[in-house]
């Protein structure tokens, strides 16, 4: 009856329009009998018309930056996979993304192309935009300083923080002396040159270092919480001389800036004395999700602008302003962290990459065309690492800090990034640097960045480290280990029942390793051991229920497939259970063309393909993920397709070659640990033509009777499989099914597909 009424309705409507537009039209053409009607646009081809109409809609303002917005967070997104594969913050390959798409290279080679997406009158549009996202940007690290950590490490870290500033502060300033005359404008004096030069020297790039330090597992150690105080202490000291210098340089002169410092010191005072406990009022009235509504959140974007403002028209910067809202921000970290994912996604995701789009529309690598400022250019990096990587070991160790944790502390200061990047641009609006010098330290910045990793890869090997540490003390090679890895926490109660099935009668002589890998740049210091104890929570439940024992395992990482194979291969494991994750392309016919296409362009992909291992055109019996995990990983992986599963008890296993007898010693051991009875399934007559396994089955009986049912060449039928809890199938007997799209696979229940690889 429903349907019924819609379309009488829509056949309703359309017929009354019908009608107006018959009447209304022929009468509207009567009322412009006596006007005299231009067309507003030539009459022309309707072809050549609509491409002309689609040429000038792209000359509009609004589609020239909709068109720059696209075309930026697509490089950026690849520049940033590239540099994540590498090893390296994403954020290093975003800003490399501004520098290819800027006149040093995209500019450089096809400068018609810079010409039509970036043309000098849009220019304008695309900075303000742009710091737009820097304000977000730095109100988010604002709110990532923690102040009470400053409190509780005072003393020591704050000495080695303050180290890491002056000492490469005063190198700069030395520096500043000597490039002067060759390389500062012809209107800026030396004060001013040496004062920002020196103060670009000395800042490190808080939000890289942290995630460095968070996938790198360096945030749960003693040096990880000093080096955390140590960057706190060093923003806030960097970022306070550099709201005093840009005051001193917009005034002109010393005298002229104390207004401005007057100003900006009753600011402060009030914006920590006043401002800051109304908030901190707001935050305690308020400190769940559910009751930030839209008029909370609009109180501290009103003060995020109100401070910007503020410090902007007193001659500091809005950034500062940003940055000092943050800070002032209630210090209950659950309140900090929804504040943070409320802004970063859009400032990190979509604004950001347009201010390194900026900064790269600046950088001219080509103006470094002379041996001279190349030399130039390696002599600041020197200075620049001397200054802050040597500098602040050497202070460290003063301090009581051993060699290794001293050096860990000084490559991490030494990470310069997107931070030395807004500070130069200042600099850069304000006339202080010339292009040649901006390019020179964009190139410094990126430089000391990309040294961070391998450096701290090189301290770790010199010191013998053992970062990746999963609970060592548990695993030992006379046991049975087995390590299973969960990204949603109803997929770990599933693997941690599948565990329990191969392990539950052994007791002392087997060990569980739960383990999750989160993706770093989804995590800041506030959310971090929150959501530990939140995606362990079912897991922990679930054990109890099992009354199974188990360690956990959480980890940051930058790349998730390539630290589990990496944990799995170090660690003594016996058995990997990962599950099978679900592909986004699929579902729509858009879909699975974007699925195609990112099968065909994934680097993981063309290998396996270039080797044989894959085909480009079949169907894909596992996602990319699982593929790779397959085929980095040194340890039988088990890959779990979940419907459900609540017990090991009825397991069904189809034999379908000869290699499925490598499964046998799986099915005993459920046997053994779950009671399990088995259904084996002789699909293609394998059985009978396999003694070994005939013989392996055999010697289960004679130990376990009346476990094991085999039924020859017997159809899987929907109602044989329903009466199952779990399949049991091997890799390639899976792959088979797959290609050859066997209609039981529509009726399966649990499967744990098994790649067998050599036993430890």
């Amino acid at each position: 009856m429903y349907k019924y009424k819609v379309a009488i309705f829509y056949v309703t409507a359309a017929v009354l329009l019908l009608l107006v537009l018959i009447y209304m039209i022929p009468a509207g053409i009567l009322l412009q009998a006596e006007k005299v009607i231009v067309p507003l646009y030539p009459s022309e081809k309707s072809q050549e018309n609509f491409f002309l109409l689609i040429f000038r809609n792209l000359q509009n303002p609004l589609s020239v930056l909709l068109t720059q917005i696209v075309l930026i967070i697509l490089v950026a997104r690849i520049c940033g996979w590239v540099f994540k594969k590498l090893g390296q913050p994403v954020v290093m390959g975003e800003i490399i993304a501004g520098i290819v798409l800027g006149p040093s290279i995209i500019g450089y080679y096809f400068p018609d192309l810079m010409g039509l997406v970036f043309p000098e009158n849009s220019l304008n549009n695309l900075h303000l935009v742009s710091q737009i996202g820097l304000m977000l940007f730095m109100f988010s690290i604002g709110l990532g300083l923690d102040l009470r950590v400053l409190r509780a490490k005072a003393g020591d870290a704050i000495i080695i923080g303050h180290a890491s500033a002056i000492i490469p502060f005063i190198s700069g300033f030395i520096l500043a002396w000597f490039l002067y005359q060759p390389l500062a404008p012809a209107n800026v004096s030396f004060l001013f040159f040496a004062l920002f030069f020196s103060i670009s020297m000395s800042i490190s790039a808080f939000p890289v270092l942290a995630r460095i330090a968070l996938e790198r597992g360096i945030h749960r150690t003693k040096t990880g919480t000093i080096v955390m105080a140590c960057a706190a202490s060093n923003d806030l000291l960097v970022w306070s001389l550099l709201a005093v210098i840009i005051s001193i340089i917009r005034s002109g002169s010393l005298a002229s800036a104390s207004y401005t410092l007057i100003f900006g010191v009753l600011y402060i005072f009030l914006m920590f004395k006043l401002v800051r406990p109304f908030l901190q009022r707001v935050g305690d009235l308020h400190p769940t999700r559910e009751s930030i509504t839209k008029t909370i959140v609009s109180i501290f974007f009103f003060t995020l602008l109100l401070s910007s403002l503020i410090a902007e028209l007193i001659g500091i910067h809005a950034l500062f302003g940003a940055f000092l809202a943050g800070a002032i921000m209630p210090e209950n970290s659950k309140f900090r962290s929804l504040l943070i994912e409320k802004i970063e996604d859009i400032a990190v995701v979509l604004l950001l990459p347009l201010f390194f789009v900026s900064t790269g529309l600046r950088t001219q690598i080509g103006l470094i065309d002379d041996p001279e400022l190349w030399k130039i250019t390696g002599l600041i990096i020197l200075v620049a690492i001397a200054g802050k990587l040597l500098g602040t070991t050497l202070v460290a160790r003063i301090f009581g800090q051993d060699w290794k944790d001293s050096l860990i502390l000084g490559t991490l200061m030494n990470t310069r990034g997107l931070m030395v990047l807004i500070v130069l641009n200042i600099g850069y609006d304000l006339g202080i640097f010339s292009p040649e010098v901006f390019t020179i330290l964009v190139i410094m910045a990126l430089f000391n960045t990309l040294l961070t990793s391998p450096l701290l890869s090189l301290i770790n090997r010199i010191f013998k480290a053992t970062d990746n540490k999963v609970a060592s003390e548990l695993i030992q090679t006379s046991k049975y280990n087995v390590l299973f890895s969960f990204a949603n926490p109803s997929m770990g109660r599933s693997l941690l029942r599948l565990a329990h099935g191969f392990v539950k009668s052994m007791n002392e002589n087997a060990t569980i390793t739960a383990m999750h890998l989160a993706p770093s740049s989804e995590f800041h210091q506030y959310s971090l051991k929150e959501y530990e104890e939140k995606i362990f929570e079912e897991v922990i439940d679930e054990s109890t229920k099992l009354n199974q024992k188990f360690s956990t395992f959480f980890k940051a990482s930058g790349d998730i497939e390539y630290d589990i194979t990496e944990i799995v291969n170090k660690g003594n494991y016996d058995l990997l259970l990962i599950g099978l994750g679900q592909s986004i392309y699929e579902g729509n016919l858009l879909g699975k063309v974007l699925g195609f296409t990112t099968r065909i362009i994934s680097p993981d992909k063309i290998i396996n393909q270039v080797l044989g291992k894959e085909s480009l055109f079949g169907q894909n019996p596992f996602n990319p993920k699982n593929q790779m995990i397959l085929s980095r990983s040194n340890v039988t992986v088990g890959i779990l397709i979940d419907k459900g599963l609540t017990n090991t008890n009825r397991i069904i296993f189809p034999v379908m070659s000869d290699s499925d007898i490598l499964l046998v010693k799986f099915a005993q051991k459920l046997i053994k640990n779950s009671n399990a009875q088995i259904t084996i399934i002789d699909l293609v007559g394998a059985l009978e033509k396999n003694i070994p396994m005939k013989e392996s089955i055999k010697r289960i009986e004679q130990v376990a009777p009346n476990h094991i049912n085999i039924l020859a060449k017997t159809p899987m039928s929907a109602d044989l499989l329903s009466q199952h809890s779990l399949m049991l199938i091997s890799e390639s007997s899976w792959i088979k099914a797959v290609e050859s799209s066997y209609y039981w696979l529509k009726e399966i229940p649990s499967t744990l597909i098994i790649s067998v690889k050599s036993e430890r």
